[in-house]
C-alpha cells in the first residue's frame, strides 16, 4: 500500500509525460531542479543578491533559474553556451535568391527568450527541440547565415526547417512514439522524486509499474526490485553533476 504522504506529487505518472519530448538540454534541468542544494541556493539568493553569479557559477549557469518551474517553463543559461545550438547572423553579403529569415516559417511551439547574453529562439516540436541564438541585427525577412561550433553540426534536417512553411499537426495525427531512452528519463526522474519524498522501492515500484507487477515480482531478488533500485541510483547520480554529462556539456570540475 503506497503511503499517501510519499505520494502526493510523484505518484501520477501522467505529470510526467511531458518529460518524453525533452532535448537533452532540458532534461539536465529537470536533473538540477531537485538537487537540495540548489534550491538552497535558489532561496538565499534574496538574502545575498551579490552572491547569486558566484552560486549559478558553482552549477554551471551564468543565473540561478527558478527550480519550481520545469523545463516547459524554466531557460537555465548554462555555461558554456551548448555546442548543439545553432547561431544565426545576417547575412553582409547576400545572393539575389537568398532564403529570408522567417521566424513563423520554423516549424514546433516557438520561445523568444534573453538568457542574460543573448537573444534565444527554442522550438519544440513531439519528439524534438531545435534551439538557436539570435545575432543582434537580425531581423524577421534579413537573409542570413547560420553557425555552430567547431566540431559540431547543425541537425541534419537543419535547412528545411528553416525554409519550410510552419504547419500545425492536424488533430487526429499520432505524435510519434516515444523512444526507450525517453521512457528511461520519466520513470528514472519519478523514482528519484519518489525517493526525494521518501517513499520505499516498493512503494515507487508500485507507482512507476503497478500495484500487480508488484504483486506478481517483488522479493528480494526480483528483477523488479534490481530495476526500481537501479532507476534511483541513476537519478541519484545524475541530479548530482551527471546532469552535465547528459547534456554533453563539460564538467563542473573544468569551469572552476
Amino acid at each position: 500500500m503506497v503511503d499517501p504522504h510519499h505520494a502526493a506529487h510523484w505518484y501520477p505518472t501522467a505529470a510526467y509525460l511531458y518529460v518524453l519530448w525533452l532535448d537533452t538540454l532540458a532534461l539536465a534541468w529537470e536533473y538540477l531542479r531537485r538537487h537540495p542544494d540548489y534550491r538552497r541556493d535558489w532561496l538565499r539568493r534574496r538574502r545575498w543578491p551579490q552572491m547569486e553569479q558566484d552560486a549559478a557559477q558553482v552549477w554551471g549557469l551564468r543565473l540561478l533559474e527558478d527550480p519550481a518551474l520545469d523545463a516547459r517553463d524554466a531557460h537555465p543559461a548554462w555555461q558554456p553556451g551548448h555546442a548543439g545550438v545553432v547561431q544565426l547572423h545576417p547575412d553582409e553579403d547576400p545572393p539575389a535568391n537568398a532564403v529570408p529569415f522567417a521566424l513563423w516559417r520554423i516549424a514546433g511551439h516557438k520561445q523568444l527568450i534573453h538568457d542574460g547574453k543573448r537573444l534565444a529562439l527554442i522550438a519544440r516540436s513531439p519528439g524534438r527541440c531545435r534551439r538557436f541564438a539570435l545575432a543582434p541585427g537580425l531581423h524577421d525577412g534579413m537573409a542570413f547565415v547560420y553557425g555552430v561550433r567547431a566540431g559540431a553540426a547543425p541537425p541534419a534536417d537543419f535547412a528545411s526547417d528553416m525554409t519550410k512553411a510552419a504547419s500545425v499537426a492536424p488533430a487526429g495525427m499520432a505524435s510519434p512514439r516515444p523512444t526507450p531512452g525517453a521512457l528511461l528519463e520519466l520513470h528514472t526522474l519519478q523514482a528519484l522524486d519518489a525517493a526525494l519524498a521518501g517513499a520505499s522501492l516498493r512503494e515507487m515500484a508500485e507507482g512507476l509499474f503497478g500495484a500487480d507487477a508488484v504483486a506478481a515480482d517483488w522479493h528480494t531478488d526480483s528483477a523488479l526490485r534490481a530495476r526500481v533500485r537501479r532507476l534511483v541510483r541513476r537519478g541519484d547520480a545524475l541530479m548530482r553533476g551527471g546532469y552535465r554529462r547528459l547534456a554533453q556539456l563539460p564538467p563542473l570540475s573544468s569551469l572552476q
